[in-house]
């Protein structure tokens, strides 16, 4: 586990952005495009944080949430979703997922980096 972070990120600029930010820190990114390849992705590795989109290809961030949160193996991983969805309800909806935290893209970079220091203090 240690400071490995998996993030689930479909666009390219967004993946690299938030990439290069943790990557600064001292954090080692793996980067997936969708919710399938990040559950394969946690079949070989498990991380000490995800980061997750809502809205992928596929299989879609909450229900990727929903399948590693009732996996017991997975379930106490720090799950936050990453996401443009800022509707009223959107929150509520990745919590119902199983998110245990919601940023609204565009990420502010200093903040961004605080919230992740805090759940994977390096």
């Amino acid at each position: 586990m240690g400071s490995h972070i998996l993030l689930v990120e479909d666009h390219p600029q967004n993946a690299y952005l938030m990439t290069y930010l943790l990557e600064s820190r001292g954090y080692e990114v793996e980067a997936v495009v969708d919710g399938t390849e990040a559950l394969e992705a946690l079949e070989q590795r498990a991380p000490g944080l995800i980061l997750m989109d809502m809205q992928l290809p596929g299989i879609d961030g909450y229900e990727a949430t929903r399948r590693i949160k009732a996996d017991d193996r997975f379930k106490d991983i720090p799950l936050v979703a990453v996401t443009a969805h800022s509707m009223r309800g959107d929150q509520d909806k990745a919590i119902a997922a199983g998110c245990d935290l919601y940023v609204t893209k565009p990420i502010n970079g200093d903040e961004f980096l605080a919230l992740v220091e805090k759940l994977l203090p390096l």
